[in-house]
């Protein structure tokens, strides 16, 4: 975890102090219930029960096609890995979910309800948010206000930005995970990968959502930032209120972190497991095995059109 911080007037960063208004909109958010984690939106069913279903989605772009037939669930309180080669279509069935593209075919369902969301904007209502892989901030803005993009906290009855509340809840936010940001008002663009990544999750694991979506959560981490992150979704595990599709490569962190993996192969799910069934080197396997049926097909193309053949090993 980060070290902690010197006292600070009021709970706020150095040199940071709430205006009079800003000290009501503190007193409000504390009544509400809203400081710190935001309470998450209610979900229907106990746990266990399921809460998204996705079936034979099927996505193309132009001649390329990234997803053929693809069915899933997910249960409440889940953290289920999705796994892949590069290419297989594991991003564009989180950007289908979230609403950020639409399906050429398939249906999904919300808690047994026909979902079809109309925006990223609008699966968030809905109770899904997402971090995606590219991180979706913007590198002119702050931290905090990168914190808090697009969900704003604002003064009442007059719209303005309430800075010294945003900044104060993301200073919490970050501290909670144990990522250190020294100071929450520069910009994004002059941070670490690492650090960027951290804020991106920090942003998605506070919202009210109660289904998180994470494309490659710890792309661009570090060891020490990686482990904090995993260590927070076992405690939105553990607490059993947050489902969460997990877009990962390290099969390691796979059976550490999920209670169930599925595999992307030829855009159809291939697997489907527990992984207290599985493992490193049976999931290994199957991956090779599909490397060297894909070689053997390019070998077979590649002889029927006369072309001279390497030999597959």
């Amino acid at each position: 975890m980060a070290e902690p911080h010197p006292p600070e007037p009021g709970g706020l960063p150095p040199d940071e102090q709430l205006l009079p208004a800003e000290e009501v909109a503190l007193d409000e958010a504390r009544a509400a219930g809203e400081t710190g984690p935001r309470a998450r939106a209610s979900s229907a069913g106990e746990a266990g029960e399921e809460v998204l279903r996705v079936e034979h989605i099927a996505k193309s772009f132009g001649p390329i096609t990234a997803l053929r037939d693809i069915s899933l669930t997910l249960k409440k309180g889940e953290v289920l890995g999705l796994l892949g080669d590069n290419g297989s279509g594991k991003s564009t069935l989180i950007k289908i979910i979230t609403g950020f593209q639409k399906q050429d075919s398939g249906k999904m369902f919300l808690h047994g309800e026909p979902y079809e969301p109309k925006s990223v904007d609008d699966a968030r209502a809905q109770g899904i948010d997402t971090v995606f892989q590219d991180l979706a901030l913007i590198d002119e803005l702050s931290v905090y206000h990168n914190m808090f993009l697009r969900r704003e906290r604002v003064h009442t009855p007059i719209p303005f930005l309430s800075n010294a509340l945003m900044r104060k809840e993301a200073r919490k936010a970050l501290d909670d995970i144990g990522i250190n940001i020294p100071r929450l008002d520069v910009p994004v663009a002059r941070l670490s990968g690492g650090q960027r990544q951290s804020i991106a999750v920090a942003r998605t694991v506070y919202g009210k959502a109660n289904i998180l979506l994470l494309d490659e959560p710890l792309a661009a981490m570090g060891a020490k930032e990686g482990g904090m992150i995993l260590e927070l979704i076992q405690r939105l595990k553990s607490e059993g209120e947050v489902s969460i599709i997990m877009v990962l490569h390290n099969y390691v962190h796979v059976l550490a972190t999920c209670d169930r993996v599925n595999l992307i192969q030829d855009g159809r799910i291939g697997l489907d497991k527990p992984t207290a069934d599985t493992s490193v080197e049976e999931l290994t396997q199957i991956v090779v095995e599909e490397y060297r049926r894909a070689r053997d097909e390019a070998i077979a193309a590649d002889a029927a059109r006369g072309a001279p053949a390497t030999p597959s090993r």
